[in-house]
């Protein structure tokens, strides 16, 4: 049984998780910065980097003695190397080096990106690749095809915004606070998602990519005329993000081949009825559906250790020289895509 320490500080949440290579989650634990950036309306990449020097050190220790785990018994230390705010990837980056050169084992910098794509195989063992993946978070909206560890090939992402960019925007004009992505879930549940007219960006348009820049800007428009309530415009930007992402999977799988199952990973995945629409869709193409359980969909340091699991057989090691990467796409080779606020 291998034993693998992870490590997240790309963003505003600071966590580690001890993950064994037969997928017990030993011990976790994550802080949350949300108060800190309420104020702000979005995170503040200083105060992000302040926050994961201060916490980092003593949660390490605190998940360590959790799980009765002394640093040398460890087969590995993996840590987020990015992409991410650069200075929070670093404060995890070096702490995970450090530690790696005390304990004598191998470091692994793991792109947060593949945290997410393999997260769903820590909870579902019975999930075997190919699969293929819809990653949805605040800052990445992809579709990939996953052949295996570190076999990635991307056949769509987004021009503009992320959909959970889209979700936190529309959050805030609709005066939720921050995080977003929750506040308009709920409120949806209240509404009518056919009551206010918005857009489906590029639905139709025959390409796979995503853009949710013109949906935000509808949003804004809608509430600005006062004709609808808060309820049924939350419950229409959701149908409509869905009809995108349903719209936007079909002509990606059709391209990429014959798979195992539809997956879905990120933070957007937690949301019930984006979960919900595309089991439909499974359902309808005959694929297996996974997704990870909701605290595995956020940013943990449990799919960042089970990555690290992942790779143990395969000696995917790193050099503790190796820097932190503010952008990483996990399929360099993709052709870009145009749009100036292309992620991924």
């Amino acid at each position: 049984m291998g034993l693998v320490l992870g490590i997240e500080s790309s963003c505003d949440e600071t966590a580690a998780a001890l993950v064994t290579t037969e997928r017990q989650v030993l011990a976790q634990r994550i802080a949350s910065q949300d108060e800190a950036h309420a104020p702000y309306g979005g995170v503040v990449p200083e105060i992000a980097a302040r926050a994961h020097a201060e916490r980092l050190a003593p949660m390490i220790d605190a998940v360590l003695k959790e799980a009765g785990v002394a640093l040398h018994e460890l087969d590995a230390i993996a840590a987020t190397a990015g992409p991410g705010l650069i200075g929070g990837v670093m404060v995890g980056l070096v702490s995970a080096k450090a530690l790696a050169m005390a304990a004598d084992v191998p470091l692994m910098a793991i792109n947060h990106l593949e945290g997410h794509a393999l997260s769903p195989r820590l909870a579902d063992p019975a999930l075997t690749f190919p699969y293929a993946l819809l990653l949805v978070s605040g800052g990445h909206c992809q579709i990939l095809r996953v052949d295996g560890v570190g076999e990635y090939r991307r056949f769509a992402t987004t021009i503009d915004d992320a959909l959970g960019e889209a979700f936190d925007k529309t959050a805030k004009i609709l005066g939720l606070g921050y995080p977003g992505g929750p506040a308009v879930e709920r409120l949806a549940l209240q509404g009518d998602p056919d009551a206010v007219r918005l857009p489906r960006p590029l639905v139709g348009s025959g390409e796979p990519h995503f853009s949710f820049s013109g949906l935000k800007s509808a949003v804004l428009r809608a509430y600005e005329t006062q004709q609808h309530s808060n309820a049924d415009l939350a419950a229409s930007f959701q149908q409509a993000a869905i009809d995108c992402v349903n719209d936007r999977l079909t002509i990606a799988l059709d391209a990429m081949g014959p798979v195992n199952a539809l997956v879905v990973a990120g933070g957007v995945a937690a949301n019930k009825a984006v979960r919900g629409a595309l089991e439909t869709l499974a359902r309808a193409r005959d694929l297996r559906f996974s997704a990870p359980p909701p605290e595995l969909c956020t940013d943990n340091a449990a799919m960042i250790a089970w990555a690290g699991c992942e790779r143990l057989p395969t000696g995917q090691n790193d050099p503790l020289d190796i820097a932190a990467r503010p952008r990483w796409p996990l399929d360099p080779t993709a052709e870009p895509v145009r749009g100036a606020g292309v992620k991924g």
